[in-house]
Parts: C-alpha cells; sequence; structure tokens
C-alpha cells in the first residue's frame, strides 16, 4: 500500500511538472486530487529519498551520540534531545513528507506553511538541541580537532556574524519569490528539494548564534540578540503585505496551468490563494518572531541567574580568604 502511495504521489508530480497530458489522464493516474484540508497533512505521506535520508542520518547520529554519554556516565538533558529529534528534524520530515509535501505545488498557501516551518521553526528547534557541543563531548580526538578548526576558522566567523546573518535570512525570500528561483522549484524537482535545503540551511545560520548554546563564534550579547529578533518582525510583516498585494502571480504559469487540468476544479482562485499566502507569512512569522523572543528573553535571565551565583561563590571564597587570614 505504502509503495503504491508514493509511486502514485510520483506520478502525479511529474504530471503536474510536466505538459498537460490530455483530460482524464491525470485522473487515470492520480484519482480526483481530493481538496486539501488539515486531514491530508496526515494522511499523504511520502518516501522522498532526500528528506528521508537527511532526517535518518540527522537523527541516527544525535541518538548515538546521546548514547555513548549515557554509556560513560554523563548526563545529557532530556529536553535537547527532544528539540533536535522530535521537533527539529520531525518537523523536517513532516514539511516534506506530509500532506504540506503532497499539496507544495498545489496551492501557495499550503507552500508558504512549510516555508515558515523550515525557516523558522526547524532550525529554531535544531539550535536549541546543541548538536555541535553533543558532538565535542563524544567525538574521538582526530574528529574533534576537526571539528574545533571548522569552528575556529575564518568561514565560520564570517557566515557567524550577526549582521551578515540577518542580511541573509532577509534577503532570501525575497530573492526567492520576486526571481526566477521560484518559478523554477515548481517545475524541477532537484530544486525543489534544494530549495527546502536551503530554507533551513539559511534559518540556522541566523537562529544558532541567537538561541543556540554550542560553542560557536559571532556569539553577541543578549540586548544585540532581543534587538535582532525584534527586527525580524517588521521584515515578515513587509513581506507578507508585499505578497498579499501583488496581481501578478508568483509561479502563475503553473498555477494557471494547473487549474486548467482535470481533477482540480476544487482549487481557488489563484489571487485569493497567493493572498492567503501573504497572510499567513506575516501572521506566523510574527508569532514565531514572539516566540523567539521569549526563548532569548528566558535565556538571557538564566544567563544572569547563573552569572549572580558565580558572582556570589566569588565573594564567598574572599570572605573565607579574609577571615582565614585574620586568624
Amino acid at each position: 500500500m505504502v509503495v503504491a502511495a508514493v509511486a502514485t504521489r510520483s506520478l502525479c508530480r511529474d504530471l503536474l511538472r510536466g505538459p498537460d497530458p490530455g483530460p482524464g489522464v491525470s485522473q487515470a493516474y492520480c484519482g480526483r486530487v481530493p481538496p486539501f484540508d488539515l486531514g491530508r497533512v496526515i494522511t499523504e505521506w511520502g518516501l522522498d529519498p532526500v528528506p528521508l535520508v537527511l532526517t535518518v542520518w540527522a537523527a541516527g547520529l544525535y541518538l548515538v551520540g546521546v548514547r555513548a554519554l549515557h554509556r560513560r556516565g554523563d548526563a545529557w538533558p532530556l529536553g535537547r534531545t527532544v528539540m533536535f529529534v522530535g521537533v527539529g528534524m520531525g518537523l523536517f520530515y513532516v514539511a516534506t513528507s506530509s500532506g504540506l509535501a503532497a499539496y507544495d505545488t498545489t496551492l501557495l498557501s499550503v507552500h508558504m506553511v512549510q516555508h515558515m516551518v523550515l525557516s523558522m521553526l526547524v532550525p529554531l528547534a535544531l539550535a536549541l538541541g546543541a548538536p555541535v557541543t553533543l558532538a565535542l563531548r563524544t567525538l574521538p580526538p582526530g574528529p574533534r580537532r576537526w571539528l574545533l578548526a571548522v569552528l575556529h576558522s575564518r568561514v565560520a566567523q564570517v557566515l557567524s556574524f550577526p549582521p551578515l546573518t540577518l542580511l541573509l535570512y532577509v534577503i532570501s525570500p525575497w530573492a526567492l519569490y520576486f526571481s526566477g528561483w521560484y518559478a523554477a522549484s515548481l517545475d524541477s524537482a532537484y530544486v525543489h528539494e534544494m530549495m527546502h535545503v536551503h530554507l533551513v540551511a539559511v534559518g540556522a545560520l541566523f537562529f544558532w548564534p541567537l538561541v543556540g548554546v554550542d560553542p560557536l563564534p559571532g556569539r553577541v550579547g543578549y540586548p544585540f540578540r532581543m534587538m535582532l529578533a525584534v527586527l525580524t518582525l517588521p521584515f515578515h510583516a513587509f513581506l507578507g503585505v508585499t505578497i498579499m498585494g501583488q496581481e501578478t502571480l508568483l509561479g502563475g504559469a503553473h498555477y494557471t496551468a494547473l487549474r486548467e487540468r482535470a481533477g482540480y476544479s476544487w482549487l481557488p482562485d489563484a489571487l485569493d490563494d497567493q493572498h492567503l499566502a501573504g497572510g499567513i507569512l506575516w501572521a506566523s512569522g510574527d508569532l514565531i518572531g514572539l516566540v523567539l523572543f521569549g526563548v532569548l528573553f528566558v535565556q538571557w535571565v538564566r544567563s544572569s541567574m547563573r552569572e549572580a551565583e558565580r558572582e556570589d561563590r566569588r565573594l564567598d571564597r574572599l570572605e573565607a580568604r579574609e577571615q582565614s587570614s585574620q586568624r
């Protein structure tokens, strides 16, 4: 059943990206192409190789590292494992293999949900999982030295420079939607998969120095991190409003042709769907931005409390020394 469903889904995607085979042919392969609803996110699953391999390898290597720590008696916070494996890689697989992926070239609004999950939620969760710290604690001496060399390299310092990562994070979606890149992703399965990887990579470059606990270069103080988090709010709002106000269709040739095919009569007006996509970008960007702001605030409070505890211990040691010297 699963193999048949995956094969059918693959044929449907090929039909969507190729020329119209004529009435009845798309229905013969794809059935009646049921309208999208929330239930389709759960029932429409595929086994696309790229997201499957990335998810299995990333989650597997992380769990191997956690097991190695436990075997030698060292603790690793359960919350970090849950964030990386359960939330980060789990959401990545859901976004690229569930019903969101099945309809991401059919409805721009569905694609936009997928975009926000991949560019914000997944990188945020992966950063909170601290995989670099786990690797430094579990790798053999040789690979650990290589990883440290990479972390201290000039390339790592440039890629983790906060103003640069913010610029990349802001420019990337504008380049995606207002160039030929998005249209190319609708016509090419390879470009489509690389777009998913790109969204996660750019999001990781932005979020890792901000909220991650890994020892990365480019780390700045919490006031500056809070400012960067605040700057993401108007960016998403402006981009969302711009897309909502567009009268030219993004990927217009693809979405117009799709509505002329058999089995897709249920599709809403393309401009209406595009306006909905812009609203999703605006609202979800602000919501996730507030979550990021809250995470940073909690981290700042905890950091201040740890600093106060260290200062108390230092003062206690000084007091003890003075008392011992007076005796």
